[in-house]
């Protein structure tokens, strides 16, 4: 196996300047990481291009919960894929399924030709973690174009998905790119790239930051649990630095 390419998933402009920092050369960029990543802002996008050399996935979602997407939240989503290919983002994570669990294969060919035509990277991401087949979902997004499928084995976490990223990898991974993400840090990735084959892991390399204003006397905006009530969560360069010295 040759070197292991490192993805990490950030929220925010900040997010992004912390992976470079720690040496990351790809990042997936979003906002509303506590919703699973929702489509990040025109401005975050183009700032970390200007300022940074990181090839950037731009996450294409416009709501939270799943990727079930009818008329109006998918105008939103291919409008969004077409107007961040032509700022400068490399490529499009995105996931469209119909209701069945199947891959939606229209909505997903729309987006695919749109992120062919700026000449980028059309990543499917965990929404396959939601397919009810995934074979036949792999085979389709072969058919399809995409470059790329991010998904944890259909587990919660990578590292428990472990046997269908390495059937995954041996299936289909002459013909597309299996990218493993959820739950993997410095103490598992090299694991789990050995076990399954896979040349490539996600991460967010997070740590928690307080902010005071957080929690008032009669209104909290807290997401986190008690511990870390008063906190948002950021990547870390010094957690993306031993991730990336932990797989080289």
């Amino acid at each position: 196996m040759g070197q292991i390419t490192v993805e990490i998933c950030c929220g925010s402009y900040y997010d992004a300047l912390e992976a470079a920092a720690g040496g990351a050369e790809r990042i997936e960029l979003n906002s509303a990481l506590a919703l699973g990543g929702l489509t990040p802002s025109m401005a975050e996008l183009l700032l970390v291009k200007r300022e940074t050399p990181l090839k950037v996935i731009a996450m294409a979602r416009p709501r939270g919960a799943g990727f079930c997407y009818g008329v109006s939240d998918f105008k939103q989503m291919f409008f969004d894929c077409q107007m961040m290919m032509g700022h400068g983002a490399d490529g499009i994570a995105f996931g469209c399924l119909k209701a069945d669990g199947t891959i939606d294969l229209s909505q997903t060919e729309l987006m695919v030709k749109a992120i062919r035509e700026k000449g980028g990277e059309a990543v499917f991401h965990r929404a396959f973690d939601c397919v009810k087949n995934p074979f036949e979902a792999a085979e389709q997004l072969v058919s399809l174009g995409v470059d790329r499928i991010l998904t944890s084995g259909l587990k919660s976490k990578a590292p428990d998905g472990w046997q269908m990223l390495k059937e995954l990898q041996d299936r289909f991974g002459d013909r597309i790119e299996i990218l493993a993400g959820s739950g993997i840090n410095a103490g598992n990735a090299k694991e789990l790239t050995e076990k399954t084959g896979i040349a490539q892991v996600h991460s967010s390399c997070k740590d928690w930051i307080v902010d005071p204003t957080t929690v008032g006397e009669e209104v909290s905006y807290s997401y986190a649990d008690s511990q870390h009530a008063a906190c948002f969560e950021a990547v870390a360069r010094d957690k993306v630095a031993e991730l990336l010295s932990s797989v080289r």
